[in-house]
């Protein structure tokens, strides 16, 4: 093969490897991705689609051969808002109420507690964080009976924390919530340099100024995953708020919609499917906001608590 003086010599041309339905390896790859991804979304959001249709079905069933619905009507939002046995509003009310306080307070009960589980040294501090640990092992079902005999006797001192309120359920789910987020937050200050700490003593700052000051802002992130955690876990409780709530106008919107999926067993007569998910639907309106509110500082706090730096 005769080659130009100055120049490379031309290398042969590999042709490209073509396989099944005339696609090279590459382009397989890809086509086999997006399959996978299909289908995955049609997992995920199939079950949403139904309960849109069963909120627009009057039948008040959740069984239709027909992918459209064939009857499309606002009857059961109607009824949701205007049946007396159903106060749908006062239910969603008595929710965000006790979410919204559980979550405020968890988080500031449980910055105070993990400052100095993490950045102070005195006797006993590593026994108790092995307790909070050994605590949370235990599922919070196995001490209802005992809660629900306690929430009775506080009643009899102070009737607005008995049964039947809302300070009652707060306060039973502060005891369930804390332990595990102490121990989370406590892992994420452990992931912040102590140098920052060492150069704001030199400058004569106290342990308030740095924890308010310079590690609080830092922590945003991981506050606003313990946040929603909190919200998310109190707003869709069922078994505890189902114990200490038995008066209609009391509880909470999980229990509430629980009684429209067993209507039977409560003396209404009839199955509500349609009342259900269309109470369903509005019920997760409060969650998915707050999540878009802090989706920047969750995404951040998930990334950086799982890292050491």
């Amino acid at each position: 093969m005769t080659t130009i003086r100055g120049s490379a010599p031309s290398k042969p041309t590999v042709p490209r490897q073509v396989g099944f339905l005339g696609m090279d390896a590459k382009t397989r790859k890809k086509v086999l991705i997006a399959i996978v991804a299909v289908i995955a979304v049609v997992y995920a959001v199939f079950p949403l689609y139904w309960m849109v249709i069963a909120s627009f079905n009057p039948t008040q069933t959740l069984s239709t051969r027909d992918l459209l619905p064939r009857q499309i009507s606002l009857k059961n939002y109607y009824d949701l808002f205007n049946d007396p046995n159903t106060p749908f509003l006062t239910w969603m009310k008595n929710s965000l109420i006790v979410s919204l306080t559980t979550a405020a307070i968890s988080v500031t009960l449980t910055c105070m507690a993990a400052y100095p589980l993490s950045r102070l040294r005195f006797r006993g501090r590593s026994r108790l964080i092995k307790g909070i640990v050994l605590v949370q092992i235990f599922p919070n079902l196995l001490a209802i009976i005992a809660v629900y005999l306690i929430i009775i006797q506080i009643g009899n001192v102070l009737p607005f924390m008995g049964v039947n309120s809302r300070a009652s359920l707060i306060l039973v789910y502060l005891g369930s919530v804390l332990g595990g987020n102490v121990w989370l937050l406590k892992g994420y200050l452990d992931s912040i340099p102590f140098e920052l700490d060492e150069s704001a003593m030199i400058d004569g700052a106290t342990n308030l100024q740095i924890f308010t000051r310079i590690l609080l802002p830092l922590m945003r992130p991981m506050i606003a995953v313990v946040a929603i955690l909190v919200f998310i876990g109190v707003y869709s409780e069922i078994v505890i708020a189902r114990v200490l709530t038995q008066e209609n106008e009391s509880l909470t919107l999980a229990v509430g919609l629980w009684t429209l999926a067993d209507s039977y067993s409560i003396g209404y007569g009839q199955y509500r499917w349609g009342m259900f998910a269309a109470g369903s639907l509005l019920a997760a309106l409060p969650v998915v906001t707050l999540f878009f509110i802090l989706q920047d500082w969750i995404i951040e706090g998930l990334t950086r608590g799982a890292i050491k730096t």
